[in-house]
């Protein structure tokens, strides 16, 4: 990956030096007009600003970079994704590891007045670590080191905190409007509120209080949030893509041990995983149950309605079939 972020950082100083790239080309690189110039790395910072910015919404240039369904802790950079960087208003990325490419990109900056929204500094103290529980498998490549678990979109807590970073960011870029924006920001944190409440209620009507997933786990800061346990076969940055006799071993009997009508699965086609540790129970019955972690979600699915609320409302009516 350093190697990659080298040559790619001397192609854009290449590019920069071609384009003249200073803060007047920047006002007359292509694409670029009047409107604010905001750059996000996932999808639910995309929806947020656009949440946000409400019936402003044509007053600014909305990029998502991961708008092929890759997942962000492959995503590489484009030199076209590092000049849009540069020369934007607003960019709003996760941090963590899987953003080391971040640090260098930023460093091209022509815009010193940018504002820079890092998900993992807003969150603070509130960050989690990423923790492997009993019966998971290790991850080799990063044995022995302490990963932060990127994945604090998937509450819908943490995404109050971050609309109203995104509606300060926006206030003071554009003053004039600031009221609007927090207004608009306020009228999406009830509808965040209203579906936390509806999760507790869920998780508390529920007659079993565990989830056990045959794959990848990103949803620690969701059960977190509701006091949930699980079991998984892969924390969720996992690079791992196999589980191990003893990990299907292992999910199958807590399967059978808890009583659990479900096995879990994220989003994607592959739930092998979760097939093999159902046939390796004593029912054989489970249900595969699908979760999505909003990790390939693009902005071109908004134009079937997608959105934070509306993944995160199905992803409730998946949990509450599970806690059956």
């Amino acid at each position: 990956m350093k190697k990659f972020l080298t040559v790619l950082m001397a192609a854009v100083l290449v590019a920069c030096n071609i384009c003249g790239c200073s803060s007047s080309a920047a006002q007359s690189a292509p694409g670029n007009d009047d409107r604010l110039q905001i750059v996000t790395t996932i999808f639910p910072e995309y929806d947020w600003v656009r949440e946000v910015l409400g019936d402003r919404a044509d007053s600014a240039d909305v990029t998502l970079l991961l708008d092929k369904g890759v997942d962000m802790h492959s995503f590489q950079p484009t030199v076209e994704d590092i000049l849009k960087i540069a020369s934007c208003d607003m960019f709003i990325y996760v941090g963590g590891k899987s953003d080391e490419w971040v640090d260098d990109a930023l460093k091209e900056a022509v815009n010193k007045d940018m504002v820079v929204i890092n998900l993992l500094e807003v969150l603070g103290d509130n960050v989690k670590s990423e923790e492997i529980v009993e019966g998971m498998e290790h991850d080799h490549d990063h044995e022995g080191e302490e990963e932060l678990d990127e994945h604090v979109w998937l509450s819908l807590r943490n995404a109050a905190v971050f609309t109203d970073a995104i509606a300060d960011g926006l206030a003071k870029l554009d003053p004039d409007n600031a009221d609007s924006y927090r207004a608009n920001a306020d009228a999406y944190k009830g509808k965040l509120d209203a579906l936390d409440k509806e999760y507790s209620v869920a998780v508390d009507a529920g007659s079993v209080h565990t989830l056990l997933f045959g794959d990848r786990f990103p949803f620690r800061y969701l059960v977190d949030d509701y006091g949930l346990d699980y079991y998984a076969a892969f924390a969720g940055c996992s690079a791992e893509t196999e589980a191990s006799f003893e990990t299907v071993v292992f999910l199958a009997e807590k399967t059978d041990e808890l009583g659990l009508g479900a096995i879990m699965t994220i989003e994607g086609t592959d739930h092998s995983i979760a097939e093999t540790v159902r046939d390796n129970t004593a029912a054989k019955d489970q249900e595969i149950l699908t979760m999505d972690s909003l990790q390939s979600t693009t902005g071109k699915d908004t134009e079937n309605g997608t959105s934070y609320l509306s993944v995160m409302t199905s992803n409730l009516e998946v949990l509450k079939q599970a806690l059956k």
